[in-house]
């Protein structure tokens, strides 16, 4: 019974351990594709003029679809599309990382 007891306990401590560090790996590598595929119009910080200001309270107030939507399928006359260039969990990922550019 104590033998049970311990395996349960590590399972449930290994469950509690992935499920924090996955987010985590999802946020970096959305702020890595946010890097390579946003940043030089945008700024690090998402405030660059060459770009929408993506800390913006207009953009911000901007639904996850709306925001999936710019992203897949561009905005003229600057901004490319990258639904055929990203995954539908990367731009996903975009979305939320443009969630934590707010001013």
């Amino acid at each position: 019974m104590k033998r049970i007891v311990k395996v349960l306990t590590l399972a449930t401590a290994s469950a509690a351990f992935l499920s924090l560090s996955l987010p985590t790996q999802a946020q970096d590598a959305s702020a890595a594709t946010y890097k390579s595929k946003c940043a030089m119009c945008h700024g690090a910080d998402g405030k660059k003029a060459a770009g929408h200001d993506l800390s913006s309270a207009d953009v911000q107030k901007e639904s996850d679809a709306d925001l999936t939507a710019v992203i897949a399928n561009g905005k003229a006359p600057k901004m490319p599309k990258y639904g055929d260039k990203l995954k539908p969990e990367e731009i996903k990922g975009l979305v939320a990382y443009i969630r934590t550019l707010k001013m």
